[in-house]
């Protein structure tokens, strides 16, 4: 038989996967993991969209194909849900495609619009999405670092600059997933100057939009002349907490929107009718349920700064997004990612996300999700106070050995 297959040579091993099978293991066992490893909601999904979906799938005529670019109405929605949040006109017929869910819809629009040989500018850390659906294409990405919205801007001429063949598009994700960075309007009218001036396209990732604690992030398609070359991917998923419905969006340049409608013309039918008119309830209903959201996040990630850092982890505050974004405690810092997360499970029964899955920027660094309770979040933080006491104890052991040996030489 031939070797293994180009594009799964070209896809490394998922490194959560790893913490992700001693989790599994270990629960297996009996062990009572505290996961704030994947970014998994754990809230319900509001009443009234529920029982919008329930309603409408007792009906007759709801059970065949949809539309692969997604029923009118709620294309419709949308356009008002921009109208009213970004204060951005949007033409529903020919700027707007439903996605299966925002990484549905990111990994078509890297089918759509590259090919092998082109190069794509992604943040480094990021989605991993964000480089591995370019790369499924049979693309190259170009790692630019972004712990901040300004280290990525400050890099991205400079990486045009030396990128042979020029890049064919870049990509933004603010909120950022994993750093919880937030970018403001300014940030968008420079990367939308510099996409011009360099004739690349930007793919704008906004799935954080609605989870944030301090002033409201804007869109890319707020800039005057962005939909001439941005497209902004946006979800369901954290702002409702409908993650399994798998329902989000894509809206801005109708070129863009036209390769994407295309590609998913020949892949899918779109998602079930019932859940389509059940979003169209959420984005169109009462919006209390938003900020109810919003606030038991606030709460869980004030709850985990404060009872992680008496704990001895000093985590910084994110100002959005479900994520913390940390640097590996004092006394953990010789470790790679990786073989902290897997410690920290290990021995401390909490599960994180290694920040080595989100690029090679990401090392020294973990994810934490607030898709805990705060009862849960603060016993994660007993657990870990004995887990860094431990490694403290470990070090001095090791200092004083290491001390005596050389004394006996």
């Amino acid at each position: 038989m031939p070797g293994e297959f180009y594009k799964i040579r070209r896809l490394p091993p998922y490194v959560f996967e790893q913490v992700n099978r001693r989790k599994a293991a270990l629960r297996a066992e009996g062990a009572d993991i505290i996961d704030l490893g994947m970014g998994n909601p754990d809230l319900p999904t509001p009443k009234h969209i529920v029982d919008k979906l329930c309603e409408t799938a007792r009906k007759p005529d709801v059970n065949g194909y949809s539309a692969s670019r997604g029923i009118a109405g709620l294309r419709r929605s949308l356009v008002k849900y921009y109208e009213r949040r970004f204060g951005v006109t949007l033409d529903k017929d020919r700027e707007v495609v439903v996605t299966l869910g925002s990484k549905e819809g990111f990994a078509n629009l890297a089918q759509a619009i590259s090919a092998p040989g082109d190069v794509i500018l992604a943040p480094d850390p990021s989605y991993p999405l964000h480089s591995f659906g370019f790369i499924i294409a049979g693309a190259s990405i170009r790692g630019v670092p972004a712990q901040t919205p300004e280290q990525y801007l400050a890099n991205i001429e400079h990486a045009i600059r030396y990128s042979v063949p020029p890049p064919t598009a870049m990509v933004l994700c603010y909120p950022s997933n994993p750093t919880a960075a937030v970018a403001d309007l300014d940030f968008y009218k420079e990367a939308v100057r510099i996409a011009k001036k360099h004739d690349i396209w930007i793919l704008s990732d906004l799935a954080y939009n609605e989870i944030y604690f301090d002033d409201p992030p804007p869109s890319i398609l707020q800039v005057d002349g962005a939909r001439d070359i941005a497209v902004e991917t946006t979800t369901m998923s954290k702002t409702y907490s409908m993650a399994g419905w798998r329902i989000g969006f894509a809206a801005g340049n109708e070129r863009l929107i036209a390769a994407l409608a295309r590609v998913k013309s020949y892949l899918d039918y779109g998602a079930y009718t019932p859940i389509q008119v059940a979003a169209c309830a959420a984005l169109d209903g009462p919006q209390d349920c938003v900020e109810e959201t919003r606030q038991i996040y606030r709460a869980r990630r004030d709850t985990l700064v404060e009872s992680f850092g008496r704990a001895g982890w000093d985590v910084p505050v994110p100002s959005a997004s479900m994520f913390c974004w940390a640097p590996l405690p004092e006394a953990c810092k010789h470790m790679s990612s990786v073989d902290f997360a897997l410690k920290l499970i290990n021995e401390a029964s909490v599960a994180v996300a290694p920040g080595a899955g989100f690029g090679e920027r990401g090392d020294g660094y973990v994810r934490i999700a607030l898709v805990e309770n705060e009862q849960r979040i603060r016993q994660a933080a007993r657990n870990i106070k004995r887990f860094l006491q431990a490694q403290e104890t470990d070090s001095r052991g090791a200092v004083h050995e290491l001390r005596a040996g050389g004394q006996g030489v």
